[in-house]
């Protein structure tokens, strides 16, 4: 603990100076701060988490209500689902199945206290300095520390360089007040103390279809609204209309073009009123989880005082480096610019710093993939058919559906498939679009084919092994030209 925490009123503090401040301590921060000490850059790490346990935490909210616990619960709610659903057709006879949703929850804890303990010895092992508070920005490269529940006293540390990895947190509806028990947001959807028998989710995104996903599995009746036209539009068309078809068919209530106007909460339940095309509709459910997106966490910080310069949406400023206005400072993750991925802010964050340390760092946004965690996985990388039309780049493409593959066949998914589109006349790769098993782990061939900016025509000529779902891609490939052996 640096010198100032615990510092007497009437002695002045010595003001601690390191070579890099890093705020915020997600995968963006604490990646960030990892590969600065690598580097052999004295760095401190400014976090405010505090977890369930009323402890303080690092991982931001990826580790601690995001990324990680969702993928646990999805994880869980897949297995109820395959033993009451799917198993009786590998001839595995399973009768009056439950779900005891406290060890559930419990379980999904313990991976995210594991993994949260994991990143502090990682700072120990790295002589990482870890100040437990909030930051706030004071005088050129002066960051006040603010002890989490104001335990002890504000400490001044200094820095060279600093590193903003504040995220972001989610957006509010003005009619919808979070309550985290009637009304909530990702953070209160992951800790239910029982299966709703209703759950109305506001926002058809990422966030809403897993977590809906979670709790359609477990029993509750789900109902997703989308205020836009289309169902996942920043998809592969034919990707967005078989997830849309497949999700429906598991118990997914998805209504495009319901917008709500208003909720009213009871002691028992909430109506929510939206408007469609038809008129005004009335849901009474159980629970409502706000899922409309995320905003960058840029309040409190009082960057204006140096220099750092927001845009209309608060996203921090900063150039193709991710450096602000201020030369000395940088932004990274959701709080900038680019999609709010973890992967990209960890990318970012190791650039950063590589840059810091006088080496070149890089991040290649083309090459940054997406992935839905629902059952099947949705995946892609690169561009759409839709966006490559748009811009008028011509292109080719070819599909293969998993029906066709032996492993899919074996794993019982048929109704998914892999396209691939590439440039008519270079045949470079511009984007690949999956949905299907394993679709997360998958989509890391195409992303290095993109990175090396291979063809069609080189994925197609590479050896896959049989059988697997790989083999997919390879089929794909091929299908590009028309050439697919299996279809």
């Amino acid at each position: 603990m640096i010198q100032g925490f615990h510092a007497s009123k009437h002695r002045e503090a010595v003001m601690e100076k390191y070579d890099v401040i890093v705020i915020g301590a997600g995968p963006g921060g604490y990646v960030a701060a990892i590969r600065c000490a690598q580097l052999g850059l004295k760095t401190a790490v400014v976090e405010s988490w505090i977890d369930e346990q009323g402890q303080p935490a690092l991982g931001g909210t990826c580790l601690n209500v995001g990324c990680i616990p969702s993928k646990a619960l999805l994880d869980s709610s897949h297995h109820f689902h395959q033993t009451r659903h799917d198993l009786a057709a590998h001839g595995i006879d399973v009768e009056n199945v439950t779900i005891d949703v406290s060890r559930m929850i419990a379980r999904k804890q313990d991976i995210v206290k594991t993994l949260t303990n994991g990143i502090a010895m990682l700072f120990v092992k790295h002589k990482i300095t870890w100040l437990k508070g909030r930051a706030r920005f004071a005088a050129d490269r002066t960051v006040e520390v603010i002890p989490n529940h104001h335990q002890g006293h504000a400490a001044s540390i200094q820095a060279d360089h600093i590193i903003i990895a504040t995220g972001s947190v989610p957006a509010e509806l003005p009619f919808a007040a979070v309550d985290q028990d009637r009304i909530v947001d990702s953070t209160g959807a992951l800790a239910f103390s029982r299966v709703p028998e209703s759950l109305v989710v506001i926002g058809g995104g990422v966030i809403g279809l897993e977590l809906g996903s979670v709790w359609s599995r477990l029993g509750a009746k789900v109902t997703v609204l989308i205020r836009g036209e289309t169902f996942l539009p920043r998809v592969e068309p034919s990707v967005a209309q078989a997830a849309l078809r497949t999700l429906t068919e598991q118990g997914l209530d998805i209504r495009t073009r319901a917008v709500p106007t208003a909720l009213k909460k009871t002691a028992r339940s909430v109506t929510v009123s939206c408007q469609t095309p038809e008129g005004q509709t009335d849901i009474e459910t159980e629970k409502v989880l706000v899922a409309i997106g995320r905003k960058p966490n840029s309040q409190d910080l009082n960057l204006g005082s140096q220099g750092v310069t927001l845009d209309e949406r608060g996203f921090i400023v900063v150039d193709q480096h991710c450096r602000t206005s201020n030369p000395r400072i940088f932004a990274i993750g959701d709080v900038v610019r680019g999609p709010m991925l973890a992967h990209k802010a960890s990318e970012e964050g190791i650039a950063v710093a590589e840059l810091i340390a006088g080496h070149a760092g890089h991040v290649n946004y083309r090459t940054i993939p997406w992935v839905i965690y629902t059952h099947p996985e949705i995946a892609w990388v690169g561009q759409t058919s839709t966006e490559l039309r748009q811009a008028g780049i011509p292109f080719k493409q070819g599909t293969f559906p998993f029906k066709a593959n032996g492993r899919a066949r074996s794993l019982g998914c048929i109704d998914d498939h892999v396209t691939i589109v590439s440039h008519e006349q270079t045949d470079e790769i511009l984007g690949v679009h999956i949905i299907g098993p394993c679709a997360s782990e998958l989509i890391a061939e195409a992303v290095l084919a993109m990175e090396y900016r291979a063809t069609a025509e080189d994925l197609a000529r590479t050896v896959h092994a049989h059988p697997t779902l790989s083999e997919a891609l390879h089929e794909a490939a091929l299908a590009v030209d028309k050439r697919p052996i299996h279809l």
